[in-house]
């Protein structure tokens, strides 16, 4: 028997639903899911058409619209397709159409939010086939791989169209804030027509008094020439942040490439060196001087040592380093030790680790590296996989938001505040 509805009224529905348990356990639990699935559906219709018009004609603005009468029309839920008639508007000069049903109900495409925010959520992590399975396996739906696509390509062009203009409240932390951490960092991907290319990962890291990081706010785009637009969006919220925490203490942490330093020190009080990328210039150096294995071991850990807890070690460091140069050196080994001078000498004044750690300040840019991991190489650089603008720049919105904690809710509560249609 399968299930209906007993009685309905404005704000409550009242369900009869029949199970027949026969089989295994595996084949009786597949039959819950599916009359949870079939109740689902003739609720999620109800509820639906509590959002309709009763055909009056309705005035917007100016504008008069009158309803064509009732049309079917299909939606997506997370329990399956539901079938409903709701009223379709139309001006008396013609052209396009408008159902309030879809704006009231905030459809998105024709899925519901709740299934709309499902799907998306999932294409984040993988691809349109495997979200696909999952639904089916998992949740007993079946959509298809053209749809799921097109769902979330309409949700994350909504998160890139509203960049600039939808801000996301701060989760409230445990502890007070006293340093905002900034840091970005390129990693590459393969595009369709251009090769390989960098796609731009930044982070902005909350720490409290203690050194304890509370909070990350996560963005990434998608290569571009000039790189403008992701430092632009980076722009807006390190002066969302410092708005919010005034008098809050900058500090920008990252490896040795200009062009992040160019734009660092422009928007931090203090610039460090990632500790991590400082060591492997020590390591080549070990490398290029010692033959014996326990002595570059023995060398390199007391180096690191004195980099990281001693005042002055980087200068010292520096003055060794050019001792070493005048050692009868292959000329490979000689290129190391110059290469890591170079390094030092440039990057010295952002090498003060004694007192930055003091001071309960990072020195690596680990949060930065780890999220070029999990935002872009994790889904974008599987095996065979080639990205078009538009599609790469979509899941990195989307996932930008999921890895920030409490902005993927927030973006949802937004949605559900102005609408889709609004925001689109």
């Amino acid at each position: 028997m399968p299930s209906k509805i007993v009685s309905s009224t404005q704000d409550r529905v009242t369900l009869q639903i029949e199970v027949p348990l026969k089989g295994t356990m595996l084949e009786m639990e597949a039959q819950i899911q599916h009359e949870l699935n079939q109740a689902g559906v003739l609720v999620t219709g109800e509820a639906l058409s509590r959002f309709d018009t009763d055909g009056a004609p309705l005035v917007m603005g100016k504008v008069k619209w009158t309803s064509k009468g009732q049309e079917r029309k299909s939606y997506q839920s997370p329990y399956g397709e539901v079938d409903l008639a709701r009223h379709v508007y139309q001006t008396s000069q013609g052209g396009s159409t408008f159902c309030p049903l879809d704006q009231a109900a905030r459809i998105v495409v024709s899925s519901t939010p709740r299934f709309a925010k499902q799907v998306s959520s999932k294409y984040t992590s993988f691809g349109a086939p495997q979200v696909v399975e999952d639904l089916y396996d998992n949740h007993g739906r079946k959509v298809a791989q053209s749809y799921v696509q097109n769902l979330a390509d309409a949700v994350g062009s909504v998160a890139q169209a509203k960049e600039e203009q939808w801000h996301y409240a701060t989760p409230k932390l445990d502890e007070a804030v006293q340093t905002l951490a900034i840091g970005m960092d390129g990693t590459c991907m393969l595009t369709c027509h251009e090769g390989y290319r960098e796609a731009m990962v930044g982070s902005l890291s909350l720490y409290d008094r203690a050194g304890e990081r509370q909070h990350t706010i996560y963005l990434a785009a998608t290569p571009e020439y000039g790189k403008a637009t992701f430092k632009e969006r980076m722009e807006r919220e390190i002066a969302h942040i410092k708005v919010q925490y005034p008098g809050i203490r900058s500090i920008g942490v990252a490896d040795g490439a200009a062009e992040n330093w160019t734009f660092l020190e422009n928007h931090t009080d203090v610039q460090i060196l990632d500790f991590y990328h400082a060591s492997e210039y020590l390591a080549d150096v070990a490398e290029a001087v010692f033959g014996k294995k326990t002595e570059r071991v023995e060398w390199l850990d007391d180096r690191c040592h004195r980099l990281k807890h001693k005042q002055g070690a980087a200068s010292r460091l520096i003055h060794e380093m050019e001792q070493f140069q005048q050692r009868r050196l292959t000329k490979r080994a000689r290129e190391a030790i110059d290469k890591a001078l170079t390094y030092f000498r440039n990057h010295k004044h952002q090498m003060h680790y004694a007192r930055f750690q003091a001071e309960g300040l990072p020195i690596g840019s680990g949060v930065t590296e780890a999220a070029c991991k999990s935002l872009v190489k994790q889904r974008l650089c599987g095996s065979g996989m080639r990205w078009k603008e538009k599609g790469a720049g979509i899941v990195l919105s989307l996932r930008s938001l999921i890895r920030s904690t409490g902005r993927w809710n927030q973006f949802w509560d937004k949605v559900n505040q102005y609408g889709f249609p609004v925001a689109v």
